[in-house]
């Protein structure tokens, strides 16, 4: 009889343990933080398939936010990149898309910087928490920067086409999705 009580309380706590990170209260984690964003639909598209990873961790979501920024930004340097191989592109084109290049090459970097200071700041405390955040917010800040500018070089009526259309949304999900990472950062930082 003790050894069924005890085999049906173990039970319980399991359950009640799998159940308090259960998928609905970890999407409404990610819902929640995610409305204090920009882009709050797809802050939650960007990071609901890493719910498992992200439980109730605000750090934890700040980094994947971060990630996945960098995971989009890498694709979408790639993808310009491979632009500049089109045949038949104006002088004015190819100029533009080598300067989109590198600036989400740089974007790229920072958000490389950024994701990695977040990792590696520990459990840093006071002024060292915040110097580590501090850097994080000043990277992903001039990677969003950077990815608004790759764009500036297609401006004008000349520019218009498929190739400008196809680079502008992929730099416009980069730098939504960053501007989410920024707040998602913001947001565990004050809660610090």
């Amino acid at each position: 009889m003790a050894r069924s009580s005890l085999i049906l309380l173990f039970l319980s706590l399991v359950y009640i343990g799998c159940e308090a990170t259960s998928p609905v209260a970890v999407s409404s984690f990610i819902k929640a933080s995610c409305s204090g964003t920009k882009y709050p639909a797809l802050c939650i598209q960007s990071l609901a398939a890493f719910a498992p990873s992200i439980q109730q961790s605000p750090r934890q979501l700040a980094e994947t936010a971060l990630s996945v920024s960098l995971d989009r930004a890498r694709d979408t340097h790639a993808f310009v990149s491979k632009m500049k191989k089109f045949r038949g592109l104006k002088k004015r084109e190819y100029e533009a898309i080598q300067d989109c290049a590198e600036e989400m090459s740089e974007g790229v970097d920072r958000l490389s910087k950024s994701v990695q200071e977040l990792k590696h700041m520990g459990e840093a405390k006071g002024q060292d928490f915040l110097w580590h955040v501090s850097n994080v917010e000043t990277w992903a800040s001039a990677a969003l920067t950077d990815e608004n500018t790759c764009f500036d070089g297609f401006a004008g009526k000349g520019m218009d086409g498929k190739i400008k259309a196809s680079i502008r949304a992929r730099v416009i999900n980069v730098a939504q999705v960053t501007s989410n990472a920024l707040s998602l950062v913001n947001q565990f930082a004050s809660k610090q």
